[in-house]
Parts: C-alpha cells; sequence; structure tokens
C-alpha cells in the first residue's frame, strides 16, 4: 500500500478500524507500518512539547530510535509526516464495500461519517492537532494543497465503479476535486474556531452545499 498525503487527514482512525478487518500483512510490511507509526508518535510528541519550527528530524528520529536516514526514507519533508497516511486506498475499500445500488452521494456521506465519528472519538488528540498545524503552519497548509490531487483521482476512481463513468471525465474531475476541497476547508474551519463546533455537522454541511447549492440560492 503506497502512501499518499491526504486532505482526508482528519479521519485518521477510519483507516484503522478497516485494516483490522481485512487480511493479515506480511511481516516486512506490518515492519513498514509499525516504522512509520513510530515516526509520527515521536513527532506529534514533540511538536506538542515544543511547536513544529522547533522540532527537528534529528530530534525526531531520536525519539523514534530510527536514524535520520530512516525517517527521510518514509517522509521526504518533516510537513510528510504529519500529513502522510494510508488512508485514501482505505476509504476507497469503504467506498467499494457499500451497497451497489446505494446512490452516489449517500454512499459518501455514509462512509465519511463513519471516519468522522471513529477520527473524532478514537483519536481526537492527533485529529485537533494535525488540523491545528494545516492552520497555523503555512509549510504544512500548501503540501496539503499540493497533495490534493492524489486524493481527487482516487475519487475519481471510486466515482467512476460506481456509476459507470469515465474518471477522466471532467464532470467527475470537478466534483472528486470540489468535495476534496470541500473537506479540507471543513477541516480549516473546525480548526480555526478553535475545535468548537461538531466537525461531524461541518463535513454534512460541507456535503449538502456539495449536494444541494449555497443554502437559500434561488435556482
Amino acid at each position: 500500500m503506497t502512501a499518499a498525503h491526504s486532505p482526508l487527514a482528519s479521519f485518521p482512525s477510519a483507516a484503522s478500524a478497516s485494516s483490522s478487518d481485512g487480511p493479515r500483512l506480511g511481516l516486512r510490511e506490518r515492519k513498514k507500518i509499525k516504522t512509520r507509526e513510530a515516526i509520527r508518535t515521536a513527532t506529534y510528541a514533540l511538536i506538542e512539547e515544543q511547536g513544529y519550527d522547533a522540532t527537528t528530524i534529528d530530534q525526531i528520529a531520536d525519539r523514534a530510535e530510527v536514524s535520520p536516514s530512516t525517517v527521510f526514507r518514509y517522509f521526504p519533508t518533516k510537513e510528510d509526516i504529519v500529513l502522510t497516511d494510508e488512508y485514501d486506498a482505505l476509504l476507497l475499500e469503504e467506498i467499494r464495500q457499500r451497497p451497489p445500488a446505494e446512490p452516489w452521494p449517500d454512499t459518501i456521506r455514509q462512509v465519511l461519517r463513519r471516519a468522522v465519528q471513529l477520527g473524532v472519538e478514537e483519536d481526537a488528540r492527533i485529529t485537533r492537532l494535525r488540523t491545528h498545524l494545516m492552520v497555523q503552519v503555512p509549510a504544512v497548509r500548501s503540501r496539503m494543497m499540493e497533495s490534493m490531487s492524489v486524493t481527487g483521482r482516487m475519487l475519481c476512481q471510486a466515482i467512476a465503479e460506481r456509476t459507470g463513468r469515465d474518471p477522466d471525465g471532467l464532470e467527475v474531475r470537478v466534483y472528486a476535486m470540489s468535495l476534496v476541497g470541500g473537506l479540507m476547508e471543513a477541516s480549516l474551519y473546525w480548526a480555526e474556531r478553535g475545535h468548537q463546533d461538531d466537525f461531524a455537522g461541518l463535513v454534512d454541511r460541507a456535503l449538502d452545499v456539495l449536494e444541494h447549492g449555497l443554502p437559500g440560492e434561488n435556482r
């Protein structure tokens, strides 16, 4: 499984829940995942202790008990440690497991509701930290913007599988990128307001805009 920079980074535990139900990974892949998680855990702990800018790759490597070269092998930049995950592929699998006859808007809403519930309830601290960094650190936000096309292409494929449309079709691409952008903006909005809002409600509002347009809009 290839890691990707995901604008769905607000939904971490959905992947953990899904992966536990899937086939058992080989030893080599399990070791890779364990190393990635050790690096991420070390990074989050250091950022909470001393801030993002003060946290260095050498410090992360020391805390994770790996070499700096190992950190760079898994994550080319510090921003990638915060943003890179395996969750896009697992969310795609969740989409594929929904009933084939279910309307696409219902499918994506149900999958994201589950992801939000798991992410906020089971990994709230990290979820809040990641979205806080997206708001406060320009380099993290810029890297996230660069990565949107990766998740967008994944969604294009999912939409094509469910609807029979061309994944490269303009309408599919516009919808997919609108969805990715909407989720990113919901995450930023949540963090900008001190995580006081109900995140699931914000995601529902974002999906409502995609499905129905702006509230009160004349048609």
